[in-house]
């Protein structure tokens, strides 16, 4: 599958050398919104790959890479795509890493990324529909499809002896395509879901859908949604009601700010979120403990192994064109090939530059399968005396 020559790169470095540029890339996620408790990490973490990039002065012939913020907001398509439009018009971005939730991120790649022939590589939107949608080889992810975690979840929830549980989710994208393959699989596994209800998100009062969800019942209540709004809502309508005392947890829903919400009545409850013990997930701890922010916050491993992969695609194909790096992006990130970890972009630019084939696993175990996306791993996790513990890896 590598089909990076020695002759192409010695090419390559000649053309870059005397084309040494600012190289612009979007950094495209819901800095306000449902998830903004967690995108500043997702985005510091794009940023960290960016700067270690630069530091090493091996991009391109000496080119530098300045990150380029949009806000997404997550869930507003229009001001997505307006700040995605902003990002390729006036600052002129070669790539988008992002967006963050998966309707947005459809929006764009339709609306903005196609027209314009940009790629993206998403950190976190999940929506199995985006395994499926029309993009002209430009969108990957680097966050499993939701059809696998809806898997991982009737598999935790099996493995715990539950039978029943009612399940609301957020009136999107995301959190029906979360819901339904969900649905699939714990009915697959002999299970039941009792109601599957949407919610929406930005309301004051959620005690219909906690009474709707009561009155079906249900061991416990999964809860499809986001941390920072619709999905708070409902688990603090359930607990003041008393209708649910535990709760399934997705992805959308992982972060400390749902704790400092909650608190003590929180324990107990569990879930999953994309994450690995690998070599390079304690790496890019490390790194980004030394950087300041939290390493296991949700997506941002992925954030970081979103932006290499652009940077180092861009570098195998000596060019900025989405069109061009964009076909790179599996050879670089799928064996064979040298194992690349966090913190050594610039080994691998020396790699390509010299011709020799590179197998990116970075923070996350990167293996990218069928239409670009994450082949996906796990962490299992349980709320324990306020704090979350991991279980064991998926």
């Amino acid at each position: 599958m590598k089909k990076l020559l020695l002759a192409t790169a010695a090419t390559a470095l000649v053309a870059g050398a005397a084309s040494a540029e600012d190289v612009k890339i979007g950094i495209l996620l819901g800095f306000t919104g449902p998830l903004e408790s967690i995108t500043p990490a997702m985005g510091t973490a794009g940023e960290l790959a960016i700067k270690e990039v630069n530091d090493s002065g091996k991009f391109m012939g000496g080119s530098t890479v300045t990150a380029v913020r949009g806000d997404s907001t997550c869930v507003d398509a229009a001001a997505a795509q307006a700040a995605a439009e902003r990002l390729v018009t006036a600052d002129g971005v070669k790539a988008i890493m992002g967006a963050d939730c998966s309707g947005v991120t459809g929006a764009v790649l339709q609306n903005v990324a196609r027209p314009n022939g940009i790629g993206m590589i998403s950190p976190s939107a999940t929506s199995p529909a985006l395994s499926t949608a029309e993009d002209d080889g430009l969108f990957f992810r680097t966050a499993p499809s939701d059809a696998r975690q809806g898997e991982i979840m009737a598999d935790i929830l099996s493995e715990k002896g539950i039978k029943s549980v009612a399940v609301t989710y957020t009136n999107n994208d995301y959190g029906k395509g979360l819901a339904d393959s969900f649905g699939a699989a714990f009915a697959a596994k002999g299970g039941s879901v009792t109601i599957s209800a949407p919610h929406e998100d930005g309301k004051a009062d959620y005690s219909a859908e906690v009474a709707s969800l009561a009155s079906a019942g249900g061991e416990m209540l999964v809860v499809a949604g986001y941390v920072d709004q619709g999905g708070k809502g409902v688990i603090q309508g359930a607990l003041d009601t008393g209708a649910f005392s535990t709760f399934y947890l997705v992805d959308g829903m992982y972060g400390e700010s749902l704790i400092e919400a909650i608190g003590a009545d929180l324990n107990g409850s569990f879930g999953a979120v994309p994450g690995t013990d690998s070599d390079g997930a304690a790496k890019f701890q490390e790194m980004a403990t030394a950087a300041g922010f939290d390493g296991t916050s949700a997506f941002a491993p992925e954030s970081y192994d979103a932006a290499a992969l652009i940077m180092l695609a861009m570098a195998a194909a000596n060019s900025t064109n989405s069109k061009d790096w964009a076909g790179k992006v599996l050879d670089l990130a799928n064996g064979p090939g040298e194992v690349i970890m966090p913190g050594e972009l610039g080994k691998a630019l020396d790699l390509i530059a010299a011709g020799q084939d590179i197998d990116y696993e970075g923070a996350t175990a990167v293996e990218l399968v069928g239409p670009g996306e994450s082949a996906g791993n796990y962490r299992e996790y349980e709320i324990k005396d306020g704090t979350i513990s991991t279980v064991k890896f998926r």
